[in-house]
């Protein structure tokens, strides 16, 4: 195994980290003063669009893509660290570099599964930076993650497909500019349990789709991401030509979409860990209480060092899986994907924890990041399979071995 960073990848996160510095963060208390003056909070402010065109010019775009056609054409070695150091800024770095959730995914789903039309109508516009998307599978009255729970029916009706279903934090859904959602619902209920859901285009502007609330995320509404939604389908009929894939291939997409998703989220966390990390020592080092710096208290440095060394190993663990992912396939890295979802946002969201008790009463607060990064963490310990889903699976691959 080898992890070392590659001439391109150390080009990239060159400009990357001089993109950061320069541009990024500098903008995300501009990106607060401008949303607070927009007709609505959903709207985009103007230093998004900015930082858009700056990164796009600096080639620094749709990184995350490895089909080389329509993205930056990176393996996931070569994007995890250039994911990491968009996690210091997770509500602003993504959006700007076209590299956010849950576009990323639902591009991916376009590129390798949608046809030639589907790819024009919706993936170019995706890739340009010039509508957003919504992924439509979670649902309220089960758990949805099980997705043979999923109650949203998608029925055939001669030439087109009939949507009924009631989802919600459905990512993007808020934002004006997601003009299409990839809806994941039930086309043969009587199937094979993997092969009951099946993935279909619904533009926003088709007759039934009502976006009906914000669904707040511990009491916070992600403006920056879009907001995630409850999103109600009332006999909404599209033309059976929006099928992604075939009938009953839902399931299998799905996994393909979400598999590379969790090393982004992963590696966007401890992108998080560091900036929480960094801002702990900061402040560690020029706060005084009982007449010495916080920085001296011993439990302050424990937290400090177990930070550093957790952040180590979760890296480690998380370049194996990018570099398994690149030489054997999703499949093969199966149980380090698993692994890294249910390590690193625990260990981060302890981080962070840590970092916002140093703060004092600063930490809970809007004059940090640490509070909604906090928050942003722990919802990852739901996001893409609650963690127990998880440990469950990977318990029955080890318990396997000994069957």
């Amino acid at each position: 195994m080898d992890f070392a960073f590659d001439a391109r990848t150390e080009e990239l996160r060159a400009k990357l980290l001089a993109f950061m510095d320069e541009h990024v963060y500098p903008a995300e208390a501009t990106e607060h003063e401008q949303r607070a003056q927009l007709a609505s909070p959903w709207d985009t402010p103007a230093i998004v669009e900015e930082l858009k065109a700056e990164a796009r010019k600096q080639g620094l775009w749709n990184l995350f893509l490895p089909d080389a056609e329509h993205g930056a054409g990176l393996t996931n070695l070569q994007y995890a660290p250039l994911a990491e150091i968009t996690g210091r800024s997770p509500h602003l770095a993504p959006t700007a570099l076209n590299c956010a959730a849950p576009d990323t995914g639902n591009m991916e789903v376009l590129a390798q599964f949608g046809t030639d039309e589907q790819k024009k109508e919706w993936l170019e516009p995706l890739l340009a930076g010039e509508i957003r998307s919504a992924f439509a599978m979670t649902e309220p009255e089960v758990a949805s993650s099980d997705a043979s729970n999923i109650e949203t029916r998608i029925e055939r009706d001669g030439d087109d497909y009939v949507i009924n279903g009631r989802k919600w934090y459905i990512s993007g859904a808020m934002n004006p500019k997601c003009q299409i959602f990839i809806v994941m619902g039930k086309s043969d209920p009587e199937g094979d349990a993997r092969r009951q859901q099946s993935m279909i285009l619904v533009p926003r502007d088709t007759p039934g789709v009502e976006v009906r609330r914000a669904m707040q995320v511990y009491g916070y509404e992600d403006h920056s991401h879009g907001g995630h939604a409850e999103v109600v389908f009332t006999d909404v009929r599209v033309p059976a030509s929006n099928l992604i894939g075939e009938e009953g291939g839902g399931f299998a997409i799905a996994q393909a979409r979400l598999g590379p998703g969790r090393i982004h989220h992963c590696m966007r966390l401890i992108g998080m860990a560091e900036r929480a990390i960094e801002l702990m020592c900061k402040r560690a080092v020029s706060r005084h209480a009982f007449g010495k710096a916080i920085a001296e208290q011993g439990v302050v440095q424990n937290w400090i060092a177990d930070a550093r060394v957790t952040v180590e190993q979760l890296r480690l663990l998380v370049l194996k899986t990018a570099w398994l992912m690149d030489t054997v396939g999703n499949r093969g890295a199966h149980t380090e994907i698993q692994a890294i979802k249910i390590a690193t946002p625990r260990a981060v969201v302890e981080i962070l924890d840590h970092a916002v008790q140093v703060h004092g009463a600063g930490g809970v607060s809007q004059d940090f990041p640490l509070a909604e990064l906090w928050s942003a963490a722990r919802t990852l310990k739901l996001a893409d399979g609650p963690d127990e889903v998880h440990q469950r699976s990977l318990a029955r691959r080890e318990l396997k071995k000994y069957l």
